[in-house]
């Protein structure tokens, strides 16, 4: 349906659009502005609704003649920044999955979720390095690099990608791998969505049907034992065995099942593609580290991915941020449970999450990129549910705490897609290296001179 019901003539050209084409007010706006994280609630002055490639091009080349900021979305996992005004494309409408099953590739459109893929790929007996939550962008998730379940093992999904199609804010349709525009592509794994659009993208399949995958849950009373046995652990384990320590805070609703809900507990969530009995093997530390209350670690078909870190299928107002960790020292974890462990009371913080990173996600990558966390061994990252003003305050304030605490143990850096609320330029730029940050201000002069892609988390031209 093309939406030309607009009569004012700065959207004129705009009629092109295939997809509906909104302003405030209008019928379907709120629920075409609006993604997963409700903390950040978007009033862009007009919002598209993309239905292909096309629809894109006009888009920004409208955004182009009229000087108009340009912003997209497809699911909202990673809104952590309201947009006040401009145009906002919302990718939700491209939800084409194409599998070629035998040269073991994907052609991803930009609105899918990870679940399109990995049900489309299923068949096959195929996998795409999906992240924790299945209900997230496929595109958006591999811009910022992308940060699998199974990431030791396999690396960052970023590293799969062979090429993308890309708009970039003059209106131009690009195609681009390692071959053709190489610099638009290294931009593009890592890089965020700093230059353009991406229409679609693809990228190559692994042959891996099932996992072993699940959590073991302990009560948060026995945190420290669990995670100074899980932080020697993971100095011993194979690439292939993919871990996260989490505490969790869970709230007595619905929506979580028992016997977890209402319940504080200190988890070890795993994942492993290989021989089941030798991942079985591999955990007995972790079960004998605490009594074990739950226990949901089993073999699953691939696509079950979700059961492993359970995280929210229902969108929520969150508060997110992280941090890269060289090491986790005896120091480090005695700041750790100071901070958030089982002694301090009426702790805000939903989610406290610990991961291994390592093995395939210290490796250079095939080609070259733009990801700046290679050399850290964990990533520290927490959540909180902005459900009220005082809430929101000690979230904030529990925030802040945290990260300034474990800094000393800190490399420096973010990574983009998990780095929460954008700051200032210097804290933007903390998701990478200051080479890299450099480069990406150059290839931002190059593609986006006028800046109209400044929302989120960008960066300026040199």
């Amino acid at each position: 349906m093309t939406a030309t019901h607009h009569n004012t003539p700065d959207l004129f050209a705009l009629s092109e659009i295939h997809g509906p084409v909104l302003r405030p007010g209008e019928d379907g706006y709120a629920d075409e502005v609006t993604g997963f994280n409700l903390a950040a609630l978007h009033t862009p002055d007009v919002v598209v609704g993309a239905t292909g490639a096309d629809d894109v091009v006009t888009a920004l080349r409208w955004a182009t003649a009229t000087g108009t900021p340009v912003a997209v979305q497809a699911t909202g996992h990673g809104a952590n920044f309201p947009i006040d005004h401009g145009l906002l494309i919302n990718t939700a409408r491209m939800t084409d999955v194409r599998i070629d099953p035998e040269r073991r590739l994907a052609t991803i459109a930009a609105g899918a979720k990870w679940r399109d893929v990995l049900e489309a790929a299923a068949p096959h007996g195929l996998a795409a390095l999906a992240g924790t939550s299945t209900d997230a962008g496929s595109i958006g998730y591999t811009l910022g690099g992308g940060l699998p379940v199974l990431g030791r093992a396999y690396g960052y999904a970023s590293d799969l990608v062979r090429s993308f199609q890309v708009a970039t804010p003059d209106g131009t349709l690009r195609e681009c791998d390692p071959d053709h525009e190489p610099e638009l592509f290294w931009a593009l794994r890592g890089g965020k969505g700093n230059l353009g659009v991406v229409t679609s993208m693809t990228c190559e399949l692994l042959p891996l049907a099932t996992i072993l995958g699940g959590g073991v849950y302990c009560s948060g009373e026995h945190t420290e034992a669990v995670l100074r046995t899980w932080t020697d652990w993971t100095r011993t384990l194979p690439d292939e065995m993919c871990s996260a320590f989490t505490l969790l805070r869970l709230p007595p609703i619905p929506e979580i099942p028992e016997p977890l809900r209402g319940g504080f507990w200190a988890r070890v969530a795993i994942a492993w593609p290989g021989d089941p009995a030798e991942g079985e093997r591999l955990l007995a530390p972790i079960r004998a580290a605490a009594p074990v209350a739950v226990d949901t670690v089993e073999e699953m078909p691939y696509t079950a991915l979700d059961r492993i870190h359970i995280e929210p299928q229902d969108p929520l107002p969150a508060r997110e941020c992280c941090a890269l960790l060289r090491d986790l020292s005896p120091d480090a974890i005695d700041t750790f449970l100071s901070q958030a462990g089982p002694e301090v009371e009426d702790y805000p913080l939903l989610m406290v999450e610990i991961r291994h990173l390592g093995g395939a996600l210290a490796r250079p990558a095939p080609q070259e990129d733009a990801i700046c966390a290679r050399d850290a061994a964990y990533i520290l990252e927490t959540v909180g549910v902005l459900a009220a003003p005082p809430a929101a305050e000690a979230i904030e304030r529990a925030t802040a705490s945290l990260y300034e605490a474990m800094s000393p143990y800190g490399t420096g850096h973010t990574m983009v897609n998990l780095h929460g609320t954008p700051g200032n330029t210097a804290d933007r730029a903390r998701a990478w290296t200051p080479e890299v940050y450099d480069r990406l201000r150059q290839d931002k002069a190059t593609y986006d001179p006028a800046n109209l892609l400044r929302f989120g988390h960008t960066v300026t031209s040199s």
